[in-house]
């Protein structure tokens, strides 16, 4: 009998803490709200406390899908945890967040696709599920703590960038499938235009060190603003195609949140209203690997999403990778 995944529960956590554009704007001495706000879309943005980092949030959102999807910890087979701010450079995060939530009988790994990591991660637990019967329920975090790793002078990132936390339940089902089609790809070229460099094997860190080389996340070069706009409209077309389905089967679009005049171009190319891709960076600004989820989440809990309907995540991160997916809504 043929095995589908299908998603059981969805859920997302944001930091209490808010910064507004204008408490940045009184940070940095300038104000950046009509760019920041305008053409990026973000008005305020979550940052964790002093005491908080990527695990908590990755519980909290795991917390919430599996509440949502009626599902105990201890039911769980698999958890996949995408990030690129881990809690350590080893363990895995998954590892402690496996710990915390009591999913004793759920192995784990991490995945590091930069902000293209969730869907990266969705979809090999699809394919966990469907290719071997002892993966029935399994869990999917993205979580992003990359205020820990900004330099607050630098207003080309720490008026983006914020933390949060999303996570998807998938469980297998033989009703018809919930997971259609999917497409990954990469560009290693782009891999030092944007990162975190400091800290890694390459360049470690010791206590001798720190003063001089911190580990905070660096704009080095930009990605030609075209990248999304040509990329995009590829893959889910790529993705469509896969799955017999045509750009007005799709309900709802689900995108990288870090730039909402790319969002608009890219379905005024796809001839799709706007209202089809829902957004979340006013509210949450750019949360990275957990941006996805957390869309989708709330999306979710704002009724946008009905039985049947077919959905698209489509992501794109630093070196540079790429994810597209097609589920259909159960």
């Amino acid at each position: 009998m043929t095995r589908y995944a299908r998603i059981a529960g969805t859920g997302s956590y944001a930091p209490e803490k808010t910064l507004t554009n204008h408490d940045l704007s009184l940070m940095l001495g300038e104000d950046i709200n009509e760019f920041v706000s305008g053409v990026i879309g973000i008005n305020e943005r979550h940052i964790c406390a002093e005491d908080e980092s990527t695990a908590d949030l990755a519980v909290r959102a795991a917390e919430r899908a599996l509440a949502t999807a009626g599902i105990a910890p201890a039911q769980l087979d698999l958890i996949i945890l995408a990030t690129d701010t881990p809690e350590f450079i080893s363990p895995a995060t998954s590892s402690l967040v496996q710990s915390r939530l009591g999913a004793i009988n759920a192995a784990t790994f991490d995945v590091n696709c930069a902000c293209a990591g969730f869907v990266t991660a969705l979809d090999a637990a699809a394919k966990f599920i469907s290719a071997d019967e002892q993966y029935n329920h399994v869990l999917v975090i993205g979580a992003y703590a990359m205020s820990k790793f900004l330099n607050w002078n630098d207003k080309k990132t720490c008026t983006l960038f914020a933390d949060g936390a999303g996570a998807v339940v998938l469980q297998a089902s033989t009703d018809g499938p919930g997971f259609l089609a999917s497409q990954l790809a990469a560009d290693g070229n782009y891999y030092g235009h944007m990162g975190i460099y400091a800290g890694g094997a390459r360049q470690p860190l010791n206590h001798f060190q720190t003063a001089q080389r911190e580990q905070l996340l660096e704009f080095v070069q930009k990605i030609p603003s075209s990248f999304n706009l040509e990329r995009w409209p590829q893959m889910i077309g790529q993705v469509l195609k896969r799955s017999g389905l045509m750009l007005d089967d799709v309900g709802m679009f689900f995108f990288t949140q870090l730039n909402l005049s790319t969002i608009r171009t890219v379905m005024k190319t796809l001839a799709q209203p706007l209202a089809k891709a829902h957004t979340i960076m006013d509210k949450w600004g750019y949360t990275g690997s957990a941006c996805i989820p957390m869309a989708l989440d709330d999306a979710a809990r704002q009724g946008k999403l009905k039985s049947g309907d077919v959905i698209i995540l489509c992501g794109s991160g630093g070196g540079v990778a790429l994810g597209c997916l097609a589920f259909r809504w159960t």
